[in-house]
């Protein structure tokens, strides 16, 4: 009967001692960082738009300064620029 019982015990500790561990492995992944970084994925910001200084002589005569990142956008902007005040005279 003390053969049996003690079979019982050794036996459930060899249940037991595997489930312990079993949820700390589980514990461990579930800690592991639910979202990845994607190289490919970047946050995306707005452009800048060119900033433009206007200035009015005293002969009526227009200039102006234009800054910006973009070289192709200044560009644009300068040609708008150059049509509205020559279609204004």
């Amino acid at each position: 009967m003390l053969t049996h019982r003690l079979l019982q015990v050794i036996l459930a500790i060899f249940l037991f001692i595997p489930a312990c561990t079993r949820t700390e492995d589980k514990q461990q992944t579930q800690q592991a960082p639910v979202f990845k970084e994607i190289p490919q994925i970047q946050e995306v910001k707005p452009e800048k738009p060119p900033k433009i200084k206007l200035k009015r002589s005293a002969k009526d005569d227009y200039s102006w300064e234009i800054s910006g990142d973009d070289v192709n956008e200044i560009i644009k902007t300068d040609q708008k620029l150059r049509k509205a005040l020559s279609s204004e005279k």
